[in-house]
């Protein structure tokens, strides 16, 4: 069986990002896993989504055909984005860990696609995701380790992650960790232990 899987880049170190060598990891162990799968690559840090404007707002609450040409070409990137997501079976994203967050054109992305009517709907019941039946890798890189001990409050990366893609009917998310990356003690090991998780978990 075919599997879509979405590949988000948010990493601005080009081939030396650790958010991106695990992500590769993951995708390599789908691949074996599902030799017909076929990956598709956003890289966000070449071709980033322009962030939310007026236009885009306005359009996204007036009906299409009243739309301007500024409304036209603002709401594409959103439709595009969506389009992109709903298409993909999988999404594997690597997230460098900045500032105790994500990377902005990662939100950016997040800000594209959380539209109401398309990929959430306000029921009799609440919120309604209307993304499901994906499954979502984070592949997380971060120079300290914030996955336990006295640096894990600082962390909004995960946390924010899951709300958001919970909030969108993605529910099914699994976070790898490559950490202490600028740590001397952890450095040598960080990347080998995180891939080695990679290889151990089942999927």
């Amino acid at each position: 069986m075919s599997q879509k899987i979405l590949k988000i880049i948010t990493s601005t170190n080009g081939e030396n990002s650790f958010s991106t060598k695990l992500s590769d990891a993951i995708i390599e162990k789908l691949a074996l896993l599902n030799p017909n799968s076929q990956v598709q690559t956003l890289d966000l840090t070449k071709t980033p989504l322009p962030y939310l404007t007026d236009a885009h707002i306005s359009a996204i609450y007036a009906p299409a055909e009243t739309h301007t040409q500024e409304q036209i070409a603002a709401i594409k990137y959103s439709d595009e984005a969506i389009k992109n997501l709903l298409e993909s079976d999988i999404i594997v994203i690597g997230v460098p860990l900045y500032n105790f967050g994500i990377p902005a054109v990662l939100k950016g992305w997040i800000d594209q696609i959380a539209r109401a009517g398309k990929t959430f709907s306000y029921g009799a019941e609440g919120i309604i995701g209307l993304v499901t039946n994906k499954k979502v890798y984070l592949s997380i890189a971060s120079g300290s380790i914030f996955s336990e001990g006295p640096m894990k409050s600082y962390d909004f990366t995960e946390s924010y992650l899951r709300t958001v893609f919970g909030f969108l009917g993605m529910t099914d998310v699994t976070t790898f960790r490559v950490e202490g990356t600028a740590i001397s003690d952890f450095a040598a090991n960080a990347l080998p232990k995180a891939l080695s998780s990679v290889e151990e978990f089942v999927f």
